[in-house]
């Protein structure tokens, strides 16, 4: 007498024995009918490698975050070109290329943190459009008050480091306060209506705002701080008005402070308690970028590619950390990341995806800033198409590099100290990428030979 278990196992070995059977014939009626070998194929299924099975998870993020980044890069080349055209005003307001790194990288700090912020409220359905009360009317306010006191302590830091680094400039403090902090009021305006605009824009048509954000945000800063900063010349010099414009705005911006820790709600009064002390040292690290283009602009003002280059560079690195900033902050406050000292592998498939956002970022900016300088500037303004690729995808490596680290651990320390990661990890990546992107595009030259 045959087993109960053999015999339901022969019946299914039959079973599939016939089901492989009639798939054989069918695929063979298939093949000889006019062009269904080709349908054959085609209907087959695809076998993904396992490498690349994150990136085509991530499809949309990438999609969303090229088409920013790219918008984003062109952006930031016309704030090149414009840097290269104002070469003349900065050799007659010698001292003002100590401000311009630390301005556009201020406002990329204040912004994309409150972009950063506004992503969060919105994974975790606290968002809601309202400028009275709530988050996003919090948000406006710390911004507004930001921009303010930046203003002003940039100007400061600008003139008395230079003074302590022997740097030559001949603008006064007065001069100083004036251009840093109405040049960064009226970028700041323009830039909160877009980081709001942009907010509303996820919100109805579903995008991630972390992806989208950060280059947005620091595209738009680049082009509008130098052209504020440059229209904020003319009202220096001016006897008497410009020295009581310069005490006014530094008394409205300590009265805005302390008017907003006094009246503001808690979650107001929070953002400013965090972002002054870190908004601080970035503004110093970036004021030294300042220092370290004052002093060698002769190769960045002579070879203007290099100056077309210059905001694109530093600010991509910035958006590229700001990409990475933004969703790991979200994860850590949905539970979804545990703050390790190591970074785990759902962290390093995120690292992946940034550089892969950078390696057609750096290239693209690299190509375009060798065309453009040879176009508006003759063939004289670039080193040469090779060169200026190299120099590019190299400082970009480090750039890159330096960005993944900062974001990081700036958001994991942060979280840890118990402050808000969203807050911390933009400036913080601001501060490490101009610095170490400046020092990396000297690197660069010194490889290829522009510089002894």
């Amino acid at each position: 007498m045959a087993e109960p278990g053999k015999d339901r196992q022969q019946a299914g070995k039959k079973s599939r024995l016939g089901r492989r059977s009639g798939e054989r014939r069918r695929r063979e009626r298939v093949e000889r009918e006019p062009g269904g070998l080709r349908r054959r194929l085609r209907e087959r299924p695809r076998i993904r490698p396992a490498v690349y099975g994150y990136l085509t998870e991530e499809k949309e993020s990438l999609r969303q975050g090229f088409a920013a980044l790219f918008l984003s890069s062109a952006g930031e080349l016309v704030a090149g070109i414009a840097l290269a055209g104002i070469a003349g005003v900065l050799d007659e307001l010698v001292g003002l290329a100590i401000l311009i790194p630390a301005a556009i990288g201020m406002r990329g700090a204040i912004f994309g943190a409150m972009g950063s912020r506004l992503s969060t409220a919105i994974q975790t359905g606290l968002f809601s459009f309202n400028l009275r009360r709530g988050i996003l009317a919090e948000n406006v306010q710390a911004a507004a008050v930001l921009s303010l006191v930046s203003g002003v302590f940039l100007a400061f830091l600008a003139r008395y480091l230079a003074d302590i680094l022997a740097v030559e400039t001949r603008l006064t403090v007065i001069d100083y306060i004036i251009i840093s902090t109405v040049g960064g009021a009226i970028a700041g305006t323009l830039l909160l209506g877009i980081t709001v605009a942009v907010a509303r824009l996820s919100v109805a048509r579903g995008w991630d705002m972390d992806n989208i954000a950060a280059p947005m945000i620091t595209a738009a800063g680049d082009i509008l701080t130098l052209p504020a900063l440059v229209l904020a010349t003319y009202l220096i010099g001016i006897p008497i008005f410009s020295s009581a414009l310069a005490g006014v705005l530094v008394l409205i911006a300590a009265a805005a402070v302390a008017a907003a820790f006094r009246l503001g709600v808690a979650n107001l009064r929070r953002i400013l308690a965090e972002s002054l002390p870190i908004l601080a040292l970035t503004g110093t690290v970036t004021i030294l970028v300042g220092v370290a283009l004052e002093d060698r602009g002769e190769q960045f003002f002579t070879l203007l590619a290099l100056s077309i280059l210059l905001p694109a560079f530093l600010q991509e690195g910035g958006a590229l950390g700001g990409i990475l900033s933004s969703r790991l902050s979200s994860k850590i406050h949905l539970g979804l990341l545990a703050p390790r000292g190591l970074p785990p592998v759902s962290t390093i498939r995120d690292f992946a995806l940034v550089y892969t956002f950078a390696t057609g970022v750096y290239l693209f900016i690299g190509v375009s800033s060798h065309f453009l300088a040879v176009a508006l500037f003759g063939a004289e303004a670039s080193p040469g198409f090779g060169i200026m690729l190299g120099i590019s995808a190299l400082s970009g490596l480090i750039a890159t590099t330096a960005a993944a680290l900062a974001a990081y651990y700036g958001s994991v320390v942060s979280y840890r100290l118990g402050l808000d990661p969203d807050t911390y990890g933009i400036p913080i990546i601001t501060a490490a990428v101009d610095l170490l992107g400046f020092m990396s595009l000297i690197i660069s030259l010194v490889v290829f030979g522009l510089v002894n």
